[in-house]
């Protein structure tokens, strides 16, 4: 009997000591750029829980900074956000958010110590927001060396001061596919993203505020893009998902798969107060009445569609990461561009732009970022 306890005793003892160690693992914390365009890169793994307590951890007080600055000025307009409007909000999406982020939220609260109140607020607020943006992408024979390249130009406010605390978060779950995205700290829905598949995702926002408020019963596209970025392998997966979804208000989706055996992208439009409410677009459609015209290998919605589809036909065939950094940079939002991104989904490299005080992001460094480098092991 005594060796039974003994024996049960030490199983016991090396199961809480194992849970403390994944507990307790830190985050790889390192930085890309220069000077003012300097981006932390920070590296997290394990469950969901343990990635956002990690990013809690290593973000420490840039989270309460960052989220208090972005609910401060949400609340200068009392008509559209309030601790009840977004408490509402929020438990109105709660029922359509993958477990996985839940539990990442709770993580990031408890590791930075920051209310997950206030995190679920700030998370919602999206939502019910107006942001304007671009997006264009690339393939095949349209780029010069046969790779997808995409662009996600995010234009929305700089009063918010979230271009204060960028951050580039790395993914490595114990169960879904790594991923990264250019955020904000204390921000882990995805506005964009990419992962160790090559899968890219952005978006454009499109409902006006005439159709305020808005019929939030479903998943917000932010949420559906964390989703996606853990589970998608194929751009015919990332396309059903979408398709099966239970999408809310209107916005434009960019799907595109780097990998060369299934190389392609997809647009969509979602417009969930309509009859019809999801419309798809390739680059081999008879028409596409949301743009100027079509281009072979080559899918667009921007601020300025004409610029776009000049660019595109001028360019085919000749797109790398310089040329679509140039042709982000035009389509910028100018006095409103918080953020932009170019991908390559082929070699999983990504190019990334914060905006510095009132300096749109567009006029900055796109700093290189290499997610192949994070993918095995520690860095």
């Amino acid at each position: 009997m005594k060796k039974i306890m003994s024996s049960l005793l030490f199983i016991s003892t090396f199961l809480i000591s194992c849970n403390l160690d994944n507990s307790s693992r830190q985050a790889l914390v390192e930085k890309i750029g220069a000077g003012v365009d300097e981006i932390p890169v920070i590296v997290v793994e394990g469950t969901p829980y343990e990635m956002g307590y990690q990013l809690g951890k290593a973000l420490g007080n840039s989270v309460e900074k960052c989220i208090s600055g972005y609910l401060d000025f949400a609340y200068h307009y009392p008509e559209i956000f309030s601790d009840e409007k977004l408490d509402n909000t929020w438990a109105t999406l709660e029922p359509y958010i993958d477990s996985r982020i839940k539990a990442e939220l709770k993580g990031l609260a408890e590791g930075s110590g920051y209310p997950l109140a206030n995190l679920q607020r700030a998370h919602a607020i999206p939502a019910i927001a107006d942001y304007a943006c671009s997006g264009v992408a690339v393939w095949g024979k349209a780029s010069a060396d046969g790779h997808l390249y995409q662009i996600r130009n995010l234009d929305f406010v700089k009063q918010a001061h979230l271009q204060d605390y960028p951050v580039v978060v790395v993914y490595k779950p114990q169960k879904g596919k790594p991923h990264t995205m250019a955020t904000f700290a204390g921000y882990i829905g995805a506005h964009s993203g990419m992962n160790a598949a090559g899968i890219i995702l952005g978006e454009k926002g499109e409902s006006p505020n005439s159709e305020s408020p808005f019929n939030l019963d479903g998943v917000h596209f932010t949420f559906l893009f964390r989703q996606m970025l853990y589970d998608a392998e194929t751009l015919s997966e990332a396309v059903s998902t979408i398709e099966n979804a239970h999408l809310i208000k209107r916005y434009f989706f960019y799907v595109g798969d780097g990998k060369p055996e299934t190389m392609g992208a997809v647009k969509f439009y979602v417009s969930t107060p309509d009859s019809i409410k999801l419309h798809k677009w390739t680059d081999k459609v008879e028409s596409d009445p949301s743009v100027p015209g079509l281009v072979p290998e080559c899918i667009y919605y921007t601020m300025n569609n004409e610029l776009a589809h000049k660019d595109l036909n001028e360019n085919r065939g000749t797109f790398n990461a310089e040329k679509m950094i140039d042709l982000s940079k035009a389509l910028a939002d100018e006095g409103g561009n918080l953020l932009n991104v170019v991908y390559d989904g082929t070699a999983l490299r990504m190019w990334i732009a914060y905006a510095e005080k009132d300096a749109d992001a567009s006029t900055r460094d796109y700093v290189p970022f290499e997610l192949r480098n994070y993918l095995t092991g520690r860095k």
